[in-house]
């Protein structure tokens, strides 16, 4: 079972998922899945190429952008892309859920779409401290 955490309704991370998750990835309502883990960082880890073939068989989409370290404002950007390209909720992925919540967090607030108070308060209740890279 996937450690879903919800961020607003329409966007949430999870730490590395499995291609036994996608069923309930798909019954939760998610149209995409978005990887932020490099492959080949722990030798356990399924590929990316594998989560991708789960999750479009089962008709989601799946983009892989994957960040090493903190995220970047070109992944950030990328990742807010990808989601304004969703046609329904997102969940976003790395080892923790970690990079994918600050890349998120990186993204609202470059865009303004948020204050810094609020990415807090969002990143706090999903079980992260996004304080370094909320504005």
């Amino acid at each position: 079972m996937a450690d879903i955490r919800f961020v607003t309704d329409t966007f949430a991370v999870a730490p590395q998922i499995a291609v036994a998750d996608i069923a309930e990835i798909t019954q939760k309502g998610f149209k995409l899945i978005i990887c932020n883990r490099p492959d080949g960082e722990a030798p356990d880890q399924p590929a990316a190429a594998q989560i991708k073939a789960a999750a479009e068989a089962a008709g989601l989409g799946f983009v892989h952008i994957p960040v090493v370290g903190a995220p970047n404002a070109a992944q950030a950007e990328a990742l807010r892309a990808a989601i304004a390209e969703a046609p329904g909720p997102v969940l976003a992925y790395c080892r923790s859920g970690t990079r994918s919540i600050l890349a998120w967090t990186l993204s609202e607030a470059a865009s303004g779409a948020r204050g810094r108070d609020a990415l807090i308060a969002l990143g706090r209740a999903a079980g992260y401290d996004v304080s370094a890279v909320a504005g």
